[in-house]
């Protein structure tokens, strides 16, 4: 099962990075900074707020703002309360690459994960990625008398959750796979593969 699951996601991961150089110019990597620069306040964020909300090492941000910082989608500037921070700020040629890359993005996400669940499996598998994204307070293994699967009574429960703009979008498409998101933003929807 472990295989498999590793299989299933880099084999998607790898579907939508090829996509996205193909039809976009970008990385995967470049298109999630993107897309969380384009749904924070102003349009920027620290750029450790940047690392920590795209769930990546500070050093890999770096290198990739510099990318795009070159390519003109993203601009840096210190940060005003703080001499030694810097803020990643995206540029209107980075909302217009966004814009242009987010409805192709979509279309590669259904195709390769909505389209091919039922509803039933939809509602599954982010009940799956719920109790994974939720933290525990040490990993256990199973037991004889507690299989792989089931909670015990040392199970950290699971807090309860507010809806963001991301998850609201990505129920839409569900209702209504033929609408396009990019009419509500770039793509406030199904931006952040695997994404999270």
């Amino acid at each position: 099962m472990w295989r498999r699951f590793l299989e299933t996601v880099q084999a998607l991961l790898g579907t939508l990075g090829s996509q996205l150089e193909r039809d976009a110019g970008l990385s995967h990597a470049h298109y999630e900074i993107l897309v969380r620069l384009s749904e924070a306040d102003g349009a920027a964020m620290r750029m450790s707020d940047l690392a920590a909300a795209a769930l990546f090492s500070r050093s890999r941000v770096s290198h990739a703002v510099a990318r795009l910082e070159l390519a003109g989608l993203v601009r840096r500037e210190e940060c005003p309360t703080d001499g030694r921070g810097a803020i990643a700020v995206l540029t209107p040629a980075g909302w217009h690459r966004l814009a242009e890359a987010a409805p192709g993005h979509v279309r590669t996400v259904r195709a390769q994960l909505f389209d091919r669940l039922s509803a039933a499996q939809v509602a599954e598998l982010h009940r799956i990625c719920e109790a994974l994204s939720t933290p525990t307070e040490r990993s256990e293994s199973p037991t004889p008398d507690r299989p792989a699967g089931e909670e015990g009574p040392t199970a950290t429960p699971r807090p309860e959750k507010s809806t963001s703009s991301v998850t609201q979008a990505r129920a839409s498409v569900e209702r209504d796979p033929g609408r396009e998101p990019a009419a509500q933003g770039p793509d406030r929807a199904l931006a952040s593969t695997v994404g999270p």
